[in-house]
Formats: C-alpha cells, structure tokens, sequence
C-alpha cells in the first residue's frame, strides 16, 4: 500500500520544478516556435519538454505507475496505478505572455482519483490534496467559502475553443449568470480555476469539453477542501463525460438548475 502522504510531498517538488523550468523559458520564449494539434489547439516545445521532466521525476516515486498525459510523451498504461499529467495547463496564455498557467499532476488507483497537485507557475503557489487528508495551498489548509446563493458568488468558467456544438446554449446560460452573480471570470486554465474553487477565491466553476489531464488533479482538491465535483446533470462521472460542475458545495443545486435549462 503506497503511503500518499510521502508521496504527495515528492510530486509537488517535481511540479515545482517544471514550474521552474517553464517560468524561466516565459523569459525568452518566441511565439513562433509554436504547433497546432488542431483548431486553437496550441502547444510548444516547452509543454513536451516539461512533460518528460515530469514523467521522469514521478517514475521514481511510483516506478509501476502508468501514465496519461497530454503531449504524449509516455502513455505506458498502468495495471493499478496511473498519473494524469498536464505539464502546462494554459498553454495560450503561456505563448501570449499572459501570466495565469499551471502544471496539473493527479494520481488514479483502479478508477478512483486519489491525489492531485496544481502549482500555478508565476504566483507560485502549489494547491495539493490526497484522499483522507484536507487541502492544502502552500503547507496551509484551505477550504471552500461559504458563500450560500449564486447571486452572492463569483463563478469561473472557460469558453469552447474547438468544438462549438453547444456554443448557443452556453452563451445563453452564461448570460443570464452574468446578470445573476458577482461576476464570471474565464482565466484560462481549468486546473487554476478548479484550485480557486477549493481555496474559496471562486463558488463554482463549470466547463465543458475537457480532457482528463485537464481536471484530474482540481478534482482532488476541490472534493478534500469540502467541494462538491459533478457532472452537468449532477452525478459523480466527470471524467468520461467531459462535463465539471465544482462547487463550494452550497450553490451545487442551485447551479444545477441553471445548466438544466440551457442543456438538458
């Protein structure tokens, strides 16, 4: 039985240190050097390099994990034990100079996602979480807000950027929140805005179309801070369904009713 309490300190270090290595290319990178893997799907050598830095620093904590990762680099499927890695969440705000990215680390037992680890690059702060355990942001316990309605809240969410099947639909709801709530923010990384969720800087955040690496870790984090993490209809599959709705857990419901209307 691993100890995840050993071994949640030894992935912050190695995201840490992918953070260092992606802060310090910021400084020189040119928007040239650039690939689209498809319609406003960016990414750089930057993200591939820092996924095999990670890849590399987690195969010596947990040598009989797999892997999923974004870029590819290591897709060696694990019987029992998979990480789910994102080694640069936010990729278009990394090419355009704007200073909001992070690098995602989730661990999955079987069908169960038992860790995660955000560290959002350029305020260099490391949210992490593990089952049985609280939430952390820096070595101190965070937790949901307590905020009760959705017109008290700021929510997060981001905006479809290839597959615009539902776009009318989502700009509908997005609107009627607009006039309903303190304000709705898109920053650009799901990872960042599910650790905001869990820390109580956001009440909910709800997107769709997202890939697993995307999410793996937030989710983590956001459940063990107190959060709730559901699908568009409410139910625990958020993974296959591509569907997140993270909440602080008291405007779940409520958030509920406003996705129904639009889609459903």
């Amino acid at each position: 039985m691993i100890q995840l309490n050993q071994i949640i300190t030894q992935v912050t270090e190695v995201s840490k240190e992918a953070g260092q290595f992606i802060r310090q290319e910021r400084k020189t990178f040119d928007p040239d050097n650039i690939e689209y893997k498809g319609l406003n799907d960016l990414v750089s050598y930057v993200d591939k390099t820092a996924e095999q830095q990670i890849v590399k620093g987690l195969e010596l904590i947990l040598p009989e994990a797999g892997f999923i990762t974004e870029e590819k680099t290591n897709n060696r499927v694990g019987e029992r034990y998979n990480w789910i890695i994102d080694p640069l969440d936010g990729t278009t705000n990394f090419i355009h100079g704007l200073p909001t990215f992070s690098v995602s680390i989730g661990l999955q037992e079987y069908d169960e996602l038992i860790l995660g680890v955000v560290y959002e690059v350029n305020q260099d702060e490391c949210f992490y979480a593990h089952k049985d355990d609280a939430a952390y942001l820096n070595g101190k316990t965070i937790r949901v807000s307590n905020i009760p309605t959705v017109d008290k809240s700021l929510l997060a969410t981001g905006f479809p950027y290839y597959d615009f099947s539902k776009q009318e639909a989502y700009l509908k709801m997005f609107a009627e929140l607009m006039r309903n709530c303190h304000g709705i923010r898109r920053i650009g990384s799901a990872a960042v805005d599910l650790a905001y969720t869990a820390c109580g800087r956001f009440e909910g955040f709800y997107e769709y179309n997202l890939n697993a690496w995307d999410i793996a870790a937030g989710i983590v984090i956001v459940k063990q801070a107190g959060g709730h993490v559901v699908n568009f209809t409410g139910g625990p599959e958020v993974i296959n369904t591509r569907e997140v709705l993270a909440t602080n857990a008291k405007i779940t419901t409520e958030m509920i009713d406003y996705i129904a209307k639009y889609f459903n």
